[in-house]
């Protein structure tokens, strides 16, 4: 990721820049989640991108596109995480595949 910063939402980052104590504390949470994990990075990344598209938050994708990209997932596996709830969540999940296309292609 050469210019993680751009992968980061706007929403995120005006979190970050104007309510820095709960961005601190948010990112202890998370970091203390991943840390307790039993997942492997990469298993842990693509379940990732399917809570976020089953969930249709796309302004993540392309972060954690490139997070699971890190990791060792395939541009296959990047889009079998995001189709994987199809069943569950329903078409909706298709929403955010371009997105997630494109920063797989563009890393």
């Amino acid at each position: 990721m050469s210019d993680q910063a751009s992968l980061i939402s706007n929403a995120f980052q005006t979190f970050m820049s104007e309510a820095p104590r709960h961005a601190q504390a948010w990112g202890a949470m998370v970091q203390g989640l991943a840390n307790v994990t039993a997942l492997d990075k990469k298993t842990s990344a693509l379940a990732y991108l399917a809570v976020l598209a089953a969930l249709r938050l796309e302004s993540g994708i392309p972060f954690h596109v490139q997070a699971a990209k890190q990791s060792g997932a395939s541009r296959e596996e990047v889009i079998s995480a995001v189709l994987v709830g199809l069943p569950a969540a329903g078409h909706s999940v298709t929403q955010t595949l371009p997105a997630a296309v494109a920063a797989y292609d563009a890393g």
